[in-house]
């Protein structure tokens, strides 16, 4: 599957007007042609913050646009729990987390290589197993 796989912070900084990244973000999923992918995890992470941050009404937009088919939710298959596990102690030092691992590993299942974050650390030094490196936007 082609396409682009969305980060949380990006997601954020997408529905945050008053996000320094907001601007870049909104363009980037605007122009991306698609389909813009959203690991199932993510959503937790995203929700959590639109609510803690911005309240109800900011989160309300953000599943009107997950309703509306503007991304894609991809759900967690049996298999990706090994592969997440296996993320998490390879990059502990980092650390990578459970929900970084989860976009890395629905990335290499789908043969996603463009993700979309503003988390080049993490992006930046994880080695994914379908491809050298990961295509990090914006």
């Amino acid at each position: 599957m082609a396409g682009t796989l969305v980060d949380a912070g990006l997601l954020y900084a997408y529905v945050d007007a008053d996000d320094d990244h907001h601007e870049s973000c909104v363009e980037l999923l605007t122009d991306d042609p698609g389909p813009l992918v959203v690991p199932a995890l993510v959503l937790s992470e995203v929700g959590f913050l639109l609510e803690s941050r911005l309240g109800a009404y900011a989160e309300v937009r953000f599943v009107e646009d997950l309703a509306a088919g503007t991304f894609v939710v991809d759900a967690p298959q049996p298999g990706d729990w090994v592969r997440v596990a296996q993320l998490v102690a390879k990059y502990r030092d980092l650390p990578l987390g459970l929900v970084d691992a989860s976009v890395v590993a629905t990335a290499e299942r789908l043969g996603i290589v463009r993700v979309a974050t503003l988390d080049r650390r993490h992006f930046g030094i994880v080695r994914p197993a379908h491809t050298p490196l990961f295509d990090v936007v914006p």
